[in-house]
């Protein structure tokens, strides 16, 4: 049974923040600071006001996605704990209230960090595959934290700086705007002391990260019946562009075929950045049916995780009814 994902929906904050100005309340120098700004192409990154809520923002996102449907299952992918922020332990009953799925399932993924968003469409894909599975199944995906509640859990040493959004996709059979072809992960428990590493520990980490990236999307490309030169967009990992440059490097994918538009305005968003990519790329209209795209998820750990989509035509996710 085929399986897809709905467009994807994303829900932004009202503002953004400087990243040089986050930089500086974080106690970086000037030379870092130049280094996110002219190297890494970081500029804004979206900021929840004091009145805005990040609970809010997952609502929207997930009910945006659903468009009118219910879920089956509701997978919540997340790299900080869930007792920071305003979420709280009655946060699943909250949520599922206001998504209209108050009998539904909900269960968070973590503890791989920002790889938990594209790990939870692969849990979702196996959910529907599953020999009682029906075909009004369906499974939203939601991805998104707080970035702003902890200046230090935001900055990433010599990597990023993580802001405040959300995202929302369905996952089902039939119906879906792109067809999943298949899906690979990786990790290296080399660098399980995650933002504790020493700074020798962060730069190893730097370099294999792009191998160990290099290696999924390459095991995910096989697995779709695909070479890599037959992906025509990788929708990256917001961190930002000095990586993707290095990956290209690796991978011999062309930097022109990485969606790298967002990290001036978005920069890195936790692991809802290979999605936003996606929706940024179909709402301007770069997407085309059958267009192969490689999502792609890189957490500190280190984990990595990406899935191969199909671009398909509106007709035919129109042809499977309730939702978008």
């Amino acid at each position: 049974m085929n399986v897809g994902l709905s467009r994807v929906a994303v829900a932004l904050p009202r503002h953004s923040e400087p990243v040089d100005a986050i930089l500086a309340r974080a106690g970086r120098g000037t030379l870092e600071r130049r280094m996110f700004a002219k190297v890494y192409g970081l500029r804004d990154s979206p900021t929840l006001a004091r009145d805005e809520r990040m609970e809010d923002l997952l609502a929207l996102a997930g009910a945006t996605a659903l468009d009118g449907d219910s879920a089956s299952l509701v997978l919540y992918g997340h790299t900080l704990l869930m007792a920071e922020g305003d979420l709280g332990d009655d946060f699943p009953e909250r949520l599922l209230h206001r998504l209209g799925s108050t009998g539904s399932r909900f269960f968070g993924v973590s503890h791989v960090n920002c790889a938990s968003v594209l790990r939870c469409v692969e849990l979702a894909r196996r959910f529907l595959r599953r020999p009682d599975a029906t075909a009004r199944d369906r499974v939203l995906v939601l991805g998104g934290d707080q970035g702003s509640v902890n200046d230090g859990a935001r900055y990433i040493p010599g990597t990023t700086v993580s802001g405040d959004a959300a995202v929302g996709v369905v996952v089902r059979a039939g119906g879906y705007r792109y067809r999943y072809l298949a899906g690979a992960g990786a990790r290296d428990a080399r660098f399980h002391r995650n933002m504790r590493m020493t700074p020798e520990e962060t730069a190893l980490f730097g370099r294999v990260c792009a191998d160990l990236v290099v290696d999924a999307v390459h095991r995910a490309v096989t697995a779709a019946g695909l070479t890599p030169e037959r992906l025509d967009w990788v929708m990256p990992h917001l961190s930002n562009r000095l990586f993707w440059r290095t990956f290209s490097a690796h991978s011999g994918i062309p930097v022109d075929r990485i969606c790298l538009d967002l990290i001036p305005e978005r920069g890195h968003n936790f692991g809802g950045d290979a999605l936003m990519a996606l929706e940024h790329a179909d709402r301007t209209g770069r997407l085309r049916p059958g267009d192969r795209c490689a999502l792609v998820a890189i957490g500190q750990g280190a984990y990595t995780q990406a899935a191969i989509v199909e671009v398909v035509a509106d007709d035919h996710e129109a042809g499977g009814g309730g939702g978008r």
